[in-house]
C-alpha cells in the first residue's frame, strides 16, 4: 500500500454514545458489519489536532496544523486472512476550504469546511466549531496518564480501529489503512459538551442532545500514516 499522508494526532477527546444499530445500518459501506463491543453500538465525537501534516510528503502552507471534529461509528470486514476493524465517518470538520475540497473530490469523505479554534495545555483540552447559527464546544481537564487501555476493555476497543472504510455507492467501498502505535489515555475531567448534534450532523442524530455519553476518553495521540488501500466492488 502506499503510504499517502502522515501527521501527528494530539490530544484526542473522544465522546462515546450508544446507540440503536438500526441508526447505523443504513451508512454501513458494503463488505462491512457494524462493529460492537459487549454487545453496545456506539458512535463517537471525537476533537483532536493535525499536526506536521504532509501529502505525499509534501508540507503543504497553511494546511500543516489544524483542528478536526468527527462523528464515526465502528465496523468490521472480514478478509482471506484477517478481520479489519474500522471507522466509517458520518460528517469531518475542518478550518480548511482546501482540504474539506480535496477529501470530498478524491477520496469521497464527508468533510465540511466550519471555522474552529482549540484552547489546550497541560490541564485543559477544548475545541470549538461553528457555522451560520450553529455553534459546539467541547472541552475536558486533562487528569492524570491512565496509560495504553487494557486488551478487550472498552477503551482498546475504541482506539484501536486501524482501517477506514467510504462508502461510495451500493456496491463500491474505498479502504485505507491507518498506522500508529498504542495510545495513552489520560482521565477525562469534568467534560464540558455544547453540542447541537441535529444541526451539525442530521435529524437522526438530535437525539444525542439529551443523552448521555456512555464515556469520555481523553487520548495523548502519536505520530500516524494513513496508507492507500483498495476498492472494493461487490
Amino acid at each position: 500500500m502506499k503510504r499517502f499522508l502522515t501527521a501527528r494526532w494530539q490530544d484526542l477527546i473522544m465522546a462515546n454514545y450508544e446507540v440503536d444499530p438500526s441508526l447505523l445500518e443504513s451508512r454501513l459501506p458494503a463488505g462491512t458489519s457494524l462493529d460492537l463491543h459487549d454487545g453496545k453500538c456506539f458512535v463517537s465525537l471525537v476533537g483532536f489536532m493535525f499536526l506536521d501534516t504532509r501529502v505525499l510528503d509534501f508540507l503543504i502552507p497553511f494546511h500543516v496544523n489544524f483542528e478536526e471534529v468527527n462523528l464515526r461509528f465502528y465496523v468490521v470486514r472480514e478478509t482471506e486472512d484477517e478481520v479489519r476493524r474500522g471507522v466509517v465517518f458520518v460528517k469531518e470538520i475542518v478550518p480548511k476550504a482546501a482540504i474539506a475540497a480535496v477529501a470530498r473530490t478524491l477520496y469521497g469523505e464527508p468533510y465540511e469546511r466550519w471555522a474552529m479554534s482549540n484552547d489546550r495545555n497541560d490541564t485543559h483540552v477544548g475545541y470549538r466549531w461553528s457555522r451560520g447559527e450553529c455553534s459546539n464546544s467541547i472541552s475536558v481537564a486533562r487528569g492524570k496518564n491512565l496509560g495504553v487501555p487494557a486488551p478487550d476493555s472498552h477503551g482498546e476497543f475504541i482506539i484501536e480501529h486501524y482501517w477506514g472504510y467510504t462508502r461510495r455507492g451500493d456496491n463500491r467501498t474505498d479502504e485505507y489503512h491507518v498506522e500508529h502505535p498504542k495510545w495513552e489515555l489520560f482521565e477525562a475531567i469534568d467534560p464540558q459538551i455544547e453540542v447541537d448534534f441535529g444541526c451539525t450532523y442530521g435529524s437522526e442524530f438530535a437525539f444525542l442532545n439529551d443523552q448521555k455519553p456512555l464515556s469520555i476518553l481523553l487520548a495523548k495521540g502519536s505520530e500516524i500514516a494513513v496508507y492507500k488501500g483498495k476498492t472494493i466492488h461487490l
